[in-house]
């Protein structure tokens, strides 16, 4: 990133960015709980046959319980920017009883997102696919049409990721099986690329090999970077591969955001070259301690950290499976101001959804 660039996003209101306070839209951050009622499996003639099913998740709520406002829904859409990334961005859809079958159908090309689309965003699922959405034990069968098949194979990957981060943002998911017309899916239909029994984010997104060596020597960790221009910056998740001979995770992601994206991705961090950790991370009741060295003051003076490095560290540190907040402290000192002049007093938790800003 250059000079001039880093100072005109550290300076910009941010239109597009998560307002990581402690809670996100709608109280503290987690995924939402949604369990749609029905299953829906399409023939090869694509005719629907619905069927009742039972909720098998404890303290899931059957009704498809996410908080609305106007009787709209926010929620995360994972859609295609202009470098072919896919980000997620955070959507008013009408209230309904099965959000994520829902959330899907706005994935599609040409449906109900088309006129919702962010600048330079579009959807990643053929158009005219029709699909269903049956939860169970913390995994998502997702039975498509046979439109499903009409993408190119450069788009394989994409959708994989797209459709997979969409439903996981869900409390009750985890996991996602992939289905047409009512038959399993072990790999796509059109480039073949391998979907096993389930998919879920452990297998990445935006996933960054290109410094990468030795795969099989290697780990993966998610890390968040900045996308977009000025007036509509966007957060955007990057799978790193890691060495492992790093033993301590969210080292590696904290590493990985001080290198940077790769210079092909049009991304950005605000991490300066010369940011370094003076200890190991703290692990405590969900809660992340981290001390670094003076380097990660935007300004020096005021102490003041970026708004953009902050948000970029809590995404990417709670990726995690047991990291809820993030505590930050400079040579052992938590006298942190952020970029309004208010001092960072408590640790700082994940948003409900990212990216919520408006084009």
């Amino acid at each position: 990133m250059s000079i001039n660039k880093k100072s005109t996003i550290v300076s910009a209101v941010l239109a597009s960015s998560v307002l990581l306070s402690g809670c996100g839209l709608f109280g503290s951050g987690g995924k939402e709980k949604v369990d749609p009622p029905q299953s829906v499996t399409y023939t090869d003639d694509d005719t629907a046959v619905t069927e009742e099913t039972a909720n098998t998740e404890t303290g899931t709520d059957t009704s498809g319980s996410e908080e609305a406002v106007n009787g709209k829904i926010y929620t995360e859409l994972y859609l295609i920017n202009k470098d072919g990334l896919v980000v997620p961005q955070t959507l008013e859809l009408p209230k309904k009883e099965s959000v994520a079958t829902q959330a899907l159908e706005y994935l599609v090309k040409g449906g109900p997102v088309t006129e919702m689309l962010p600048n330079d965003f579009m959807a990643v699922l053929p158009t005219d696919t029709k699909l269903s959405v049956n939860i169970k034990d913390k995994v998502a069968t997702v039975d498509f049409s046979k439109e499903f098949k009409d993408y190119p194979v450069e788009e394989e990957m994409k959708i994989l990721q797209a459709v997979t981060w969409t439903l996981t943002q869900f409390d009750s998911v985890d996991k996602v099986k992939f289905q047409l017309n009512g038959n399993d899916l072990k790999e796509m239909p059109v480039g073949g690329t391998p979907i096993g029994e389930y998919y879920s984010r452990e297998n990445g997104i935006n996933i960054d090999t290109i410094d990468v060596v030795d795969m099989n020597n290697t780990k993966p960790v998610t890390v968040y970077y900045i996308g977009g221009s000025e007036g509509s910056y966007y957060y955007v998740p990057v799978t790193k591969r890691v060495s492992n001979n790093e033993k301590n995770d969210y080292k590696a992601v904290v590493n990985e955001l001080i290198k940077g994206p790769s210079y092909v991705s049009n991304l950005d961090s605000e991490f300066l070259s010369d940011v370094k950790l003076l200890d190991d991370p703290k692990i405590e009741n969900g809660k992340i301690t981290l001390n670094f060295n003076e380097a990660l003051y935007s300004s020096f003076e005021e102490k003041i950290i970026s708004e953009h490095l902050l948000n970029a560290l809590v995404l990417s540190l709670t990726e995690q499976k047991d990291i809820e907040r993030v505590a930050i402290t400079v040579d052992g000192k938590a006298e942190l101001v952020n970029e309004k002049g208010e001092k960072i007093t408590e640790p700082v938790a994940r948003p409900e959804k990212v990216n919520t800003g408006s084009f």
